[in-house]
C-alpha cells in the first residue's frame, strides 16, 4: 500500500520540493494550509487537482486542528516544515515565533500521541544551522555545541530538544534535520539570495539602480533546496531515528554570491571601500546589455546599508554533512553553488521581463477603457 505523508508548512519552497518529491515516490500527500485573506499557493498550484495531493485548512497554534487532522489523515510520516522562518523578522515577532516554531513542535508531537500513531508514525522536524549561531567550531556537526543568537534560533532550539526528548521517552520515530542554507528559485523574496538574484535581473532590466545588502563578509553554506527534501526523505527512512546536519560543506559569502548573480545577469562587478562603505561598481557588460538604458560602467549597482544589519548576526555557518553522506548515502554537491546561482537568476530574468509585459498589457488595456469610456 502507498504510504501518507502528511506535511506542514506545504505551501513553502520546501514544501513544495517534498510534494512532487513525495508524490513521485508514490505517496498519498496531504498538506497544511493556513486559512487566510491573501492565498499563498503559487509554489503548489500546479499540484491541485492532481491525483493523491490533498489540502486541509489547520494552523500551527491551534493544537485542535492539528489533533483532528492527524487522526482524519492517519499518516505514516509528517514533515514538521512550518514556521516563521526570517531570522530579522523573529527580532520584530519574537512572541509568534516562539509560538510557531518551538510550540507548535510540541503540538505536533501531541496530536501524534493523541491519536495513538507514536509506534506507526514517524516525524521529520526541519531544524537549522542556525542553532550553532555564534560558532564554537568550524566546520559545524552534529556534535557541534549550540549558540542560538536570534529569537529565531531560540524557538527552534528547542523543537530540536522537545523532538529528542519525546524520541527518548516515548520511544517515537522522530528526528530533526538540521540544515544549512537551501535556496531556489521557489526562495521567498524577502530572503538575501532571493533578493539578490531579482535586484541583479531588474538592474541588468532597467527596473532597479540599486541593490542594498547587510553585512557583506557573512558566511554561509548554500544548498538547492530541490535536493535537501531528498534528505529529509533519506532520514526517515533510516532504521533508527537519527539527527543529521544538510549541508554542502562548501562556503560562500555575501558579496561572492552576489558577484556571482550579477555575472549570471550579465554584469560584472569590482568592489571598492569596506565596512558600511563598500559598493559594488559596474565594471563591464555582456554586449546584450551594453546599449540598454539604466546600467552603465561606472554605476554603483550594490551598496551596504546599516539597516540590513541585525542586533545579533550569525557570519560563519559551514556545515559537515559526512553523516549524511556515510549513512544516507546522500550526494550534496548534486547542485553545485554555481549552478544553483545560475538557477535563481535565469529563472529571475524570465520573471521580470514577464511581469514588464504584463503591465504594459495592464497599461494598454485600461488605456483602451479609459478611451471608450465607461458607460460604453
Amino acid at each position: 500500500m502507498a504510504k501518507t505523508a502528511l506535511i506542514t508548512g506545504v505551501t513553502g519552497q520546501d514544501g513544495s520540493y517534498l510534494s512532487e518529491f513525495l508524490l513521485a515516490k508514490g505517496y498519498e500527500v496531504h498538506g497544511i494550509i493556513r486559512r487566510s485573506s491573501v492565498d499563498y499557493r503559487e509554489r503548489i498550484a500546479h499540484l491541485e487537482g492532481t491525483p493523491h495531493f490533498h489540502l486541509h485548512y489547520a494552523d500551527m497554534s491551534d493544537s485542535m486542528s492539528l489533533v483532528k487532522l492527524v487522526g482524519k489523515v492517519m499518516p505514516d510520516e509528517i514533515y514538521n516544515l512550518a514556521a516563521q522562518s526570517h531570522v530579522q523578522v523573529s527580532f520584530d515577532a519574537p512572541e509568534f515565533t516562539a509560538d510557531v516554531d518551538a510550540v507548535g513542535v510540541l503540538r505536533v508531537l501531541e496530536a501524534v500521541r493523541t491519536n495513538h500513531l507514536e509506534k506507526t508514525c514517524k516525524i521529520y522536524q526541519a531544524s537549522t544551522s542556525e542553532l550553532y549561531g555564534k560558532v564554537e567550531e568550524v566546520p559545524q556537526s552534529e556534535t557541534t555545541p549550540f549558540h542560538p543568537y536570534s529569537p529565531y534560533a531560540v524557538a527552534k532550539l528547542y523543537g530540536y530538544w522537545i523532538i529528542k526528548e519525546y524520541r527518548e521517552a516515548y520511544d517515537m520515530f522522530c528526528c530533526s534535520g538540521i540544515l544549512f542554507n537551501h535556496e531556489s528559485e521557489r526562495r521567498g523574496e524577502t530572503f538575501v539570495t532571493r533578493k539578490i538574484t531579482l535586484a541583479a535581473a531588474r538592474i541588468a532590466q532597467g527596473k532597479q539602480k540599486c541593490l542594498y545588502l547587510g553585512n557583506l563578509d557573512s558566511l554561509r553554506d548554500w544548498g538547492y533546496a530541490k535536493d535537501y527534501v531528498e534528505c529529509m526523505w533519506l532520514i526517515l527512512q533510516h532504521k533508527t531515528p537519527e539527527d543529521f546536519v544538510i549541508a554542502t560543506g562548501v562556503q560562500h559569502s555575501v558579496r561572492e554570491f552576489a558577484t556571482l548573480a550579477f555575472h549570471h545577469a550579465g554584469i560584472e562587478l569590482r568592489w571598492e571601500g569596506q565596512g558600511i562603505e563598500e559598493k559594488g561598481i559596474v565594471e563591464n557588460l555582456t554586449p546584450t546589455l551594453s546599449s540598454r538604458e539604466g546600467v552603465k560602467v561606472g554605476d554603483v549597482v550594490v551598496a551596504v546599508s546599516p539597516d540590513f544589519y541585525r542586533p545579533t548576526d550569525v557570519v560563519n555557518l559551514l556545515g559537515d554533512p559526512s553523516k549524511a553522506k556515510r549513512e544516507l548515502g546522500w550526494n550534496p554537491q548534486t547542485t553545485s553553488f554555481e549552478q544553483l546561482v545560475e538557477l535563481m537568476v535565469t529563472h529571475d530574468m524570465k520573471k521580470v521581463a514577464a511581469d514588464d509585459a504584463a503591465a504594459e498589457v495592464r497599461k494598454v488595456n485600461l488605456a483602451e477603457f479609459l478611451e471608450k469610456g465607461i458607460d460604453k
